[in-house]
């Protein structure tokens, strides 16, 4: 057997034990009409992490990579990342492997492994392609990593692990988050996420309430904001929203003086320039400006 024989027959069997170790905390997660899921054995207490979108009803079935079969309650789910966090009674599970933080690179070989038929393990090859972040996914949620690889997320693989050589965890699959092109979820952002999931029930972010698009300042309102040429329109305020509360203010220069947050046009200044603007949220309001 020729040498370069022997070194792709090594570097498959290494490929082939990454598989392995990482079948062993992959689950299959049953949760939805179609095609059961994946997902990872997160820690020895029954800890399993998913995808958010694969939990489309309450009762929940995890098979584990032995074939023992367990009801499954959700502690958790994140909608804005695409990650939820199951919880099912059995303890001393074997917990996935994981990478050091960071420890993936651009040009690295890793693989897509899924759980989600009762076959066994499936997997595919690839490379990272790019890693990035922070981002806002297309539900508005902002993730603060991504990797991006050519490997193929079969049907069943949201979930599951992307795993490096070694078969360690680097990353959370998610078809969803790519809206036709899958990503993953780095290990460091999905271990922040599923801590708050498990104390909480839900990932806490800053959230105000508003449809906003780029908008060119006024003369008068560049002025006064030192000279930035550009601001936030806002189109529009969601009912209930933290925007509503009578509390919320939008603060400005004229005078030290403050202007209700309004429904829309904040920095659409009518001809007669800040003078004129205010007036007309004051008047939309009906209320005085209160100080700042």
């Amino acid at each position: 057997m020729s040498t370069e024989s022997t070194t792709l027959a090594q570097v498959s069997a290494g490929f082939a034990a990454a598989v392995e170790t990482a079948g062993a905390s992959t689950v299959l997660v049953n949760a939805r009409r179609r095609i059961p899921a994946s997902g990872v054995v997160w820690s020895a207490d029954g800890t399993i992490v998913t995808a958010h979108h694969v939990i489309e009803r309450d009762e929940v079935e995890v098979v584990l990579a032995d074939g023992s079969k367990h009801q499954a309650t959700v502690a958790g789910r994140d909608p804005g990342s695409d990650i939820a966090v199951l919880k099912i009674g059995p303890a001393g599970l074997t917990p996935a492997l994981r990478a050091p933080a960071g420890s993936a690179k651009v040009g690295n070989l890793v693989l897509a492994v899924g759980r989600p038929s009762l076959e066994g393990p499936m997997a595919s090859l690839g490379v990272v392609g790019a890693i990035g972040g922070p981002w806002r996914t297309f539900r508005g949620g902002e993730v603060e990593g991504y990797i991006r690889t050519d490997t193929t997320f079969f049907p069943g693989f949201s979930g599951g692990p992307l795993v490096d050589a070694e078969g360690r965890v680097v990353g959370i699959n998610s078809a969803r988050l790519g809206r036709g092109a899958g990503l993953t979820v780095p290990v460091a952002a999905v271990e922040r996420i599923a801590a708050d999931l498990l104390a909480g029930g839900q990932v806490r972010r800053a959230y105000l309430g508003i449809s906003s698009q780029v908008a060119r300042l006024p003369v008068a309102l560049a002025a006064l904001a030192g000279g930035r040429e550009t601001g936030l329109l806002i189109i529009s305020v969601e009912p209930d929203s933290p925007a509503r509360r009578p509390r919320l203010r939008s603060c400005g220069a004229e005078n030290g003086r403050t202007s209700p947050l309004p429904s829309a046009n904040v920095l659409d200044a009518p001809a007669g320039g800040l003078a004129a603007s205010r007036a007309l949220l004051r008047k939309e309001h009906e209320a005085p400006a209160p100080e700042c």
